[in-house]
């Protein structure tokens, strides 16, 4: 048997704004065999699939340098999980974050031109 609350019992609260995730924002400079060998396609494959915005590109001393921005424990698995491995051709010698600017998530994640 069913039993109804009286008339006078308070309402359910309102549902809260959620706050907004934490955001940061991290430059990265990876090192080793990493051009050439689809290492930028990887990063913003990775990247975009981890809901991270920011860009990559190659650089002219041989290293590739990124810039993620979003959930700090995304970032935190792209530099501790990710980056160390990279795609099958590639052999990272050193992955070397500092931190950065958080970039606005609706610019999403580009490949640059070499620097």
């Amino acid at each position: 048997m069913a039993t109804s609350a009286p008339a006078d019992a308070p309402s359910p609260p309102a549902p809260q704004p959620q706050p907004e995730p934490a955001r940061k924002a991290v430059r990265v400079v990876v090192k080793g065999r990493v051009t050439g060998v689809g290492f930028r396609d990887w990063t913003a494959s990775t990247a975009e699939s981890l809901g991270l915005a920011g860009w990559v590109r190659n650089r002219r001393d041989g290293s590739v340098e990124a810039l993620l921005s979003g959930d700090p424990a995304k970032i935190e698995d792209m530099i501790v999980r990710r980056f160390p491995v990279g795609p099958p051709a590639a052999t990272v010698t050193a992955v070397v974050p500092s931190p950065a600017e958080p970039v606005d998530p609706s610019a999403g994640f580009e490949i640059k031109f070499t620097v």
